[in-house]
């Protein structure tokens, strides 16, 4: 079996427990064959920590981590991996990285595959390779990757992405699907018995249902139209009424055609499918923190029709209301003692 180069990117502002996760992972094949037969007991990853300078560095949180090469002193490598990043407020700023951003886009250049895990995308897309492709990546960070690479089509109900006509790109989504990065790179240059082996003995998940039950609904408030955030503002508050469209047009005094015109010029969303995301965005959190039935959130959000509920529950999530609760709500050892 050929031994892939592996090349973990860390910069100041990366993720440690996402690189040294990713880091054990695809180093522990010698050490978890004895456990099951589908590992092999050679290990197909040659894996190393790669930096813009060699040695001790400061990562995100604080704590050091030794880079076994300076990225200059690398000429190939097969996978290139870009770990999570964590930067101040949420804004990335360009610009900063430039010899890692030519370092990415030489290694592509000689057929490297180049992964991101979480925020490690905004690393990635300052190569300009991912321009015209889908990507993916964790939703708190959308905000900021949508205004410095608006050629990106993102895709955050997505948890993997492959794009890229030979497959070279790979990027995960949220916090904990470095999972899927890496068993996907088992399942690709192994297989998928080794990647199923790995899974159950470090306890990692595919995260089938996708990103879209993690995604939290962000109010597009970075706009012009002042009348609108007005009315934002009020449906915020006002949101499980009944017809609360025909409420808020009365409230903003802008005749109907010209409020609903405007109101999806500004947001991204018809004023129907914003009162539907609002109602979801506070079920999710009544399903997540309370023991009310899914019957009485329906109502409490604003549907009297409970069938209808789960329909639009399930359409913008991904999954049922009460397969969300299982996955979201606190475990009962983790509840308050009474």
């Amino acid at each position: 079996m050929n031994s892939n180069r592996v090349s973990i990117v860390a910069i100041p502002d990366v993720a440690l427990s996402t690189l040294s996760g990713i880091y054990d992972v695809l180093n522990a094949f010698a050490m978890l064959s004895t456990y099951d037969e589908a590992i092999p007991k050679t290990s197909p990853f040659q894996v190393e920590i790669v930096a813009p300078t060699r040695g001790v560095m400061t990562t995100a949180s604080g704590l050091p981590l030794n880079a076994h090469r300076a990225i200059a002193e690398v000429d190939s490598t097969d996978i290139v991996i870009v770990p999570s990043v964590m930067v101040q407020h949420g804004v990335w700023q360009t610009g900063r990285y430039p010899e890692v951003v030519q370092w990415l886009l030489a290694m592509q250049a000689q057929g490297a595959t180049l992964c991101s895990a979480c925020s490690g995308v905004l690393l990635l897309a300052e190569t300009g390779l991912l321009n015209g492709k889908e990507a993916t990546m964790h939703w708190a960070y959308a905000s900021t990757f949508k205004q410095n690479f608006p050629n990106v089509r993102l895709c955050l109900e997505k948890v993997l992405v492959i794009a890229g006509e030979h497959d070279q790109f790979v990027m995960s989504g949220v916090s904990a699907s470095w999972h899927d990065l890496v068993l996907y790179l088992v399942a690709r240059h192994v297989g998928p018995t080794a990647a199923q082996a790995m899974a159950k003995f470090f306890a990692l998940q595919w995260h089938r249902d996708g990103q879209a039950p993690y995604l939290v609904f962000d109010l597009p408030m970075d706009h012009e139209d002042a009348a609108i955030r007005e009315a934002q503002i009020w449906l915020a508050e006002h949101f499980a009424i009944a017809a609360p469209i025909m409420e808020v047009v009365k409230q903003s005094g802008i005749p109907e055609r010209s409020f609903k015109r405007r109101f999806s010029k500004a947001t991204g969303y018809s004023p129907i499918a914003y009162i539907q995301h609002l109602r979801i965005k506070d079920a999710k959190r009544r399903l997540e923190r309370t023991n009310a039935s899914i019957d009485q959130i329906s109502w409490r959000v604003g549907y009297e029709d409970a069938a209808s509920f789960r329909r639009l529950f399930k359409r913008i999530t991904g999954i049922t209301p009460g397969d969300y609760r299982c996955k979201f709500s606190a475990p009962p050892f983790a509840q308050p003692h009474k």
